[in-house]
């Protein structure tokens, strides 16, 4: 049998011989760079989302082990099980849904809600036009993106401190430039309900807009300036070049920011905590501080502080999972 006449080697044939090729070290090294990953994966993510899932059944309060028997009615003191570690079924989750028995848990479902209609509506577009702006190259751009972008580099912790002498009511900025610094006319911006909210919103939006708009900053670098010439040639002005040209190319940015500002907003934490020294106000109820409370505060009822974490993982999920199924389903049809 000459060579012409040899039969042609078929693809699945040339992946099996390319596979075969590699030695034993080469799949060692793999199975390091794919196995240590995984297990980090597993081990940080996975495992806590799954045991914090199985925590929300049981009515532990972190003390003694967890054991497959149904909980006994009655408590000794209260907050404190009869019997810790015991299967609750989704009493946890009446418990947290009721009213009468947690009265912070529906405020603090609307305040989350709130952090993220204030991050999509005010943060997010905000952010976009301070990086449309920076991308036109005005004098002093690097200055200006320097400073948008410093309260991103700065710990939550020191924004808190800032914006807590700015709110002050005595020696604060804001109640001295309008005038309200007086024993007379204090204004308690975090301590009033009404207003202490709006506040610390304030702060997170200083924060967030920075970080939205470096992310559209590197979007804007990376879009092809024959479009822009092209739409510019065909007689569109700037703004119809943005919102038909420019923004439809943005889109793995526009993904990216959503998922970014629902986690921020439903994860709020630390300048509520930080702002209000732990001593967290009437007005500022949100769930992560309430999981805390829970899960290592007096109470000590981590199944209870589960069952909040298992709430707002969910909350979190069906606005991000719509939004994606329904850019991943437009990008099929074309």
């Amino acid at each position: 049998m000459t060579a012409d006449t040899l039969p042609a080697a078929t693809p699945r044939s040339r992946r099996r011989r390319r596979v075969r090729r590699l030695t034993t070290r080469d799949k060692v090294v793999v199975s390091v760079m794919l196995g240590i990953p995984l297990l980090l994966d597993l081990a940080f993510v996975w495992f806590p989302a799954l045991g914090t899932v199985f925590l929300s059944f049981t009515k532990w309060t972190g003390v003694g082990g967890i054991h497959l028997k149904g909980c006994t009615t009655g408590t000794t003191l209260p907050g404190i099980p009869q019997r810790s570690g015991c299967l609750y079924g989704v009493q946890n989750y009446k418990n947290a849904f009721d009213s009468a028995v947690t009265p912070e848990f529906w405020p603090a479902v609307r305040h989350n809600l709130t952090w993220l209609l204030v991050f999509i509506v005010i943060a997010t577009p905000l952010g976009m036009l301070f990086a449309v702006i920076l991308d036109r190259g005005i004098r002093g751009s690097r200055i200006y993106q320097s400073v948008l972008f410093l309260p991103v580099m700065l710990s939550l912790a020191l924004i808190g401190i800032i914006w807590e002498f700015v709110y002050a009511p005595d020696v604060g900025l804001i109640n001295t430039v309008i005038g309200h610094n007086h024993q007379n006319n204090l204004i308690d911006w975090l301590g009033n309900p009404r207003l202490n909210l709006w506040a610390v919103l304030l702060e997170a939006t200083w924060r967030q807009a920075g970080y939205v708009m470096v992310l559209y900053l590197a979007g804007l670098k990376a879009v092809d300036p024959a479009l822009k010439e092209a739409a510019v040639i065909d007689g569109a002005n700037a703004w119809q070049t943005f919102w038909r040209v420019v923004f439809p190319v943005l889109r793995p940015i526009n993904i990216v920011i959503l998922v970014v500002t629902v986690i921020e907003s439903l994860r709020a934490f630390d300048l509520v905590y930080i702002t209000t020294k732990g001593n967290v106000s009437k007005g500022l109820e949100i769930l992560s501080v309430l999981i805390t409370q829970n899960s290592v505060g007096e109470t000590q009822r981590v199944g209870f502080g589960a069952a909040l974490g298992v709430v707002l993982l969910v909350i979190s999920l069906v606005p991000i999972s719509t939004f994606l199924y329904q850019q991943f389903r437009s990008e099929e049809k074309r």
